[in-house]
């Protein structure tokens, strides 16, 4: 089995696995710095479900890297093609969305808990890794050079451009985070900001961040399901959210902004997404890192937003952005020297292969991100998109 699965998956490249017995499978071309695992027999028998077992098996230490590193090894993986999503019979993708429904039911009560899963782990830890200004989605890298930072506050100022805000303009942020664009919205474009967000140790750092920054009168942090809310707002942005918004929820989540959104008002929704279209959350990242979450197509997106009859204005792709953000990511994280006075090895293992993982996806994989503009109003934004432009460029 081991061998058909690794002589499938892996096509170039230098790998070796060391299994239970003293038996020794080779794969790949030879090309490249050799990738060396030991596996022992739990190991073998998780790898019967790649896709979940190879995590859980580096997580547990059931499969343990002698030359190498997880990432090296997904890298491989990735270059060899890897193993390619199915569409499958009628049988298996009513199945599978059935699954998908039961996974992402996502009402209040569930929507709390997993993000509290994700996000209340510690504001130290995400410190770590992320920028200073802990954006934790796609950066934008207008030029290769540019540090994590630069490229966060460039995504930032896009996002702005693209809302088109004006000094005053009563904005809604959904999902804000650690409170880092609302905070920049307030303070470069004039908007007056409401941040609504289910993790508790989100809205404490963005309070305490938006007063120390002289902001706390222009912004409003709230702990709030979104769906809750019932006000009008000139501007709505929602960057990173849509994915824990689930699959049977996708019509709500644009109802809902399209029951907020002032007649004249514009909305940017940014997200990740599949070019391949619907499908299933990887097993290991549904279990272990996003319970409830789902990566959706566009194809999913755009018939959600026709039937709550907003204009998509404009629809921006990003591709390889992420594959860079989750990188420096992974670099920091596992050069931090506290992270492992602050959290376990198998918590250690477990974030840096899904790091590496989601890097492999936007990398290799089918992943992408997506700046969907929206409004009411056909004649809402401008005809041409020169307004993206920076001043002077």
């Amino acid at each position: 089995m081991i061998e058909a699965l690794l002589a499938k998956m892996i096509k170039t490249g230098d790998f070796t696995a060391h299994l239970p017995g003293g038996r020794i499978v080779k794969a790949g071309d030879g090309s490249g710095p050799p990738v060396v695992i030991r596996i022992n027999s739990r190991g073998l028998r998780r790898l019967a479900n790649p896709s979940l077992g190879l995590g859980e098996g580096y997580m547990e230490g059931d499969i343990v890297f002698e030359r190498g590193t997880i990432s090296d090894l997904l890298t491989i993986v990735g270059e060899s093609g890897g193993r390619k999503p199915k569409r499958g019979s009628a049988l298996t993708r009513f199945r599978k969305a059935l699954k998908r429904r039961i996974q992402q039911v996502n009402d209040r009560v569930a929507s709390r808990r997993n993000v509290a899963h994700h996000y209340d782990l510690s504001n130290d830890l995400y410190r770590r890794f992320l920028d200073a200004d802990m954006q934790y989605s796609c950066a934008y890298f207008e030029r290769p050079d540019m540090t994590l930072e630069e490229a966060q506050a460039a995504k930032k100022a896009l996002i702005g451009r693209k809302l088109l805000i004006q000094p005053g303009m009563k904005t809604l942020d959904i999902g804000s985070g650690w409170g880092g664009l609302s905070m920049t919205l307030a303070k470069d474009f004039g908007a007056r900001m409401t941040g609504v967000t289910l993790s508790t140790e989100q809205l404490a750092l963005a309070k305490e961040r938006a007063e120390t920054a002289g902001l706390g009168d222009r912004i409003d942090f709230r702990l709030t399901d979104y769906r809750d809310l019932n006000e009008p707002f000139d501007r709505i942005v929602s960057v990173g959210m849509l994915e824990h918004v689930g699959a049977p929820n996708f019509q709500t989540y644009f109802d809902t902004i399209a029951r907020l959104l002032d007649e004249d008002g514009v909305a940017l929704i940014h997200s990740i997404g599949k070019m391949h279209g619907p499908g299933a959350t990887n097993a290991f990242t549904q279990k272990y890192i996003f319970p409830g979450g789902y990566i959706p197509g566009l194809s999913e997106i755009v018939t959600a937003i026709e039937r709550a009859g907003l204009w998509i204005t404009d629809i921006e792709i990003l591709r390889l952005h992420y594959a860079e953000t989750c990188r420096i990511w992974r670099e920091r994280f596992m050069a931090d020297p506290d992270i492992p006075q602050m959290f376990d090895e198998r918590f250690r293992r477990m974030w840096e292969f899904y790091l590496a993982g989601a890097e492999l996806g936007f990398r290799h994989g089918g992943h992408m991100v997506f700046q969907i503009q929206l409004a009411k109003k056909r004649d809402a934004v401008p005809l041409t998109r020169d307004y993206l432009l920076k001043a002077g460029g």
